[in-house]
């Protein structure tokens, strides 16, 4: 496992489980995962690298940024996201955001049942909150996987 893999693995089960639990997400995880590929890709690739982690880190705080703008999402998720973003840099980042949306529709949905199974209707259902970590990472988890893989 690369050192970028397991900095990815820490961030995603951290940040999961503190969005699972408490509804947030800590400002020093994604900080984590931002210096981490600012360390790691220029080490492995010099300047272009140092590039692909900005690039990472910028691109995917302004994908979320729209939706956290629109009410949609938490700052963390954003943070998270270009922290994540940093750690494959700007080419394996659009990937990774697919993913995260597939998942997030899925956890949307199971959420959005649970609520409507133990409250019996969809009253008060804008009140949920969805924790969107856990499909954050595993959107980069599986990019990182499938380029791992070569895929």
């Amino acid at each position: 496992m690369t050192g970028i893999e397991s900095v990815a693995v820490v961030v995603g089960l951290a940040a999961s489980a503190e969005d699972l639990w408490r509804r947030q997400v800590s400002n020093w995880i994604p900080l984590v995962a931002v210096t981490a590929g600012f360390v790691f890709h220029p080490m492995e690739r010099g300047w272009s690298g140092l590039g692909s982690a900005a690039g990472g880190a910028l691109g995917g705080f302004l994908i979320f940024l729209v939706f956290y703008l629109l009410g949609g999402m938490g700052g963390g998720d954003v943070k998270l996201m270009a922290g994540f973003g940093s750690l494959l840099g700007g080419g394996r980042l659009i990937e990774a955001a697919w993913l995260a949306a597939v998942f997030g529709m899925i956890a949307a949905l199971l959420t959005l049942g649970w609520h409507r199974l133990r409250q019996g209707g969809f009253e008060g259902w804008r009140k949920v909150a969805i924790p969107y970590a856990p499909a954050i990472t595993a959107g980069a988890w599986l990019v990182l996987l499938a380029h791992r893989r070569g895929a």
